[in-house]
């Protein structure tokens, strides 16, 4: 297995999957990059307890909402409709599915630059598997993001008037088979936009919070009323540890694992195909573009001559994230 990681591993390096700008006096070894790592894990810890307290906190709002309502005798009439209790749940899963988007918009734009605003253990393995982040961040930010969301449910716990009632559980007749396979193909869709979007550089990167966050709301909005719309193992698991594991837990660590291999196959076929050669010049301003040795456009100097002492910088597609 660790052969075939590694094997792996040396293909997406050879056909240019991330560019890794090399210097030196660059340090080797597995903790070589040590300092750094630990710093995007602390980064990756509070950004990650950040969006998981806005985010299941709206939902514990909802959750609130509901059992006021049920409670109160003046409400019966309203609530009792079958009419009104549609509306009223498809509100909450709009109101839930913008509470994570915004959330993630939110917590990425203040952690973006320095830990890559993953929150997601999914999208971590897929950024080690492309190698955008060595093995040690990984684990490292990984197991951050698994803590990040049980200290954020603690809180939620202290602080809300009632019990914590923010889990992912199956709903409305769906089966685990197609929970598990909901769970991938939303967690593909939204890891293929960190990899499109973040991994890969170009005009559009510095704006790529916003980008992961319209992504989750869609997603989210989708899923939600099938399997909660976890897409996201540390969102489930950080719940669960005071609410209780139902026994089909195990579709929210399966089905986010398959979407985030299947979101990585995804990109490296993109990538071997060169994709950036189908449509040049997609971030073009109108300016003359030329093309650098792996194929991204980028802007022609206007006087070669005056320029040619200056180093011109130029946008790489698979600059490392983080």
């Amino acid at each position: 297995m660790v052969n075939a990681l590694k094997r792996l591993r040396a293909y997406l390096a050879s056909i240019e999957l991330t560019y890794i700008e090399k210097t030196e006096d660059e340090k080797l070894g597995l903790f070589a990059d040590i300092n750094k790592d630990l710093i995007a894990t602390a980064g990756e810890f509070i950004g990650t307890i950040m969006f998981f307290i806005f985010s299941l906190g709206s939902i514990q709002t909802v959750k609130a909402f509901q059992k006021m309502a049920s409670n109160n005798g003046e409400d019966t009439q309203t609530t009792a409709s079958p009419s009104a209790d549609a509306a009223l749940a498809l509100l909450c899963y709009v109101y839930s599915a913008a509470a994570f988007a915004i959330s993630l918009f939110a917590t990425s734009t203040i952690f973006y630059r320095f830990t890559g605003s993953i929150f997601n253990p999914s999208v971590s393995l897929a950024l080690f598997l492309i190698g955008a982040i060595k093995p040690v961040r990984f684990i490292l930010v990984s197991t951050a993001q698994m803590l990040g969301s049980i200290v954020a449910c603690g809180i939620l716990t202290g602080l809300s008037p009632i019990s914590l009632d923010v889990g992912v559980q199956l709903q409305n007749g769906t089966s685990r088979t197609k929970g598990v396979f909901i769970e991938a193909f939303a967690t593909a869709g939204l890891i293929l936009s960190v990899l499109m979007l973040a991994a890969e550089k170009h005009l559009f990167t510095p704006f790529a919070p916003m980008g992961f966050a319209f992504t989750l709301f869609i997603i989210v909005l989708y899923s939600a009323p099938f399997t909660g719309g976890a897409v996201n193992t540390a969102r489930a698991f950080g719940p669960a540890c005071f609410s209780g594991f139902p026994d089909y837990h195990w579709i929210y660590w399966l089905g986010p694992t398959m979407g985030s291999l299947l979101a990585t196959g995804a990109y490296v076929f993109l990538k071997a195909v060169h994709y950036w050669k189908i449509t040049p010049g997609q971030d073009s301003t109108g300016e003359p573009i030329q093309e650098d040795k792996i194929g991204i456009a980028a802007p022609k100097p206007s006087n070669p001559r005056a320029d040619s002492n200056v180093s011109q910088p130029s946008m790489r597609s698979g600059q490392t994230m983080v």
